[in-house]
């Protein structure tokens, strides 16, 4: 599968760290500081064009999650969108995290999806879970 990139700023180019990987990474285009309890979107200087069937996902890089709290949220890109994309950071943690311009600040997956369609009925089919919720299954 091609996929376009227009790069807007001078950052690396995107590439799969190793042969086999899922994810490729996503660099910061600028330099910011995200504040304990605090939300930011970052720029990452491209823009892309994901074809159509296909959605781009932003995870978390496990590493900065890990060692110094930081998230990703509200990370799907689809096709249709052709702005710069954003990262959206969480800072879960206790102490202010730089992020460095060309910094590797998440990971995107490219997946195909179902378009689903949608059917209004007056009553669902049981099953042996039913509206057991949160916690039901347990732990053990």
């Amino acid at each position: 599968m091609q996929v376009k990139i227009q790069r807007l700023e001078n950052i690396d180019p995107l590439v799969y760290i190793h042969e086999g990987d899922a994810a490729f990474d996503l660099r910061s285009a600028e330099e910011l500081v995200v504040k304990p309890n605090e939300t930011k979107v970052v720029r990452t200087g491209i823009k892309m064009a994901i074809p159509k069937g296909f959605v781009g996902l932003i995870w978390d890089r496990s590493g900065l999650a890990v060692k110094n709290s930081i998230h990703t949220l509200a990370g799907v890109i689809d096709a249709g969108y052709r702005g710069e994309v954003g990262v959206v950071l969480r800072n879960s943690g206790s102490s202010e995290f730089l992020v460095e311009k060309n910094m590797r600040i998440a990971q995107m997956i490219i997946q195909p999806h179902i378009t689903a369609k949608f059917e209004e009925v007056d009553n669902l089919d049981e099953t042996e879970r039913n509206s057991g919720g949160f916690g039901s299954s347990g732990t053990k």
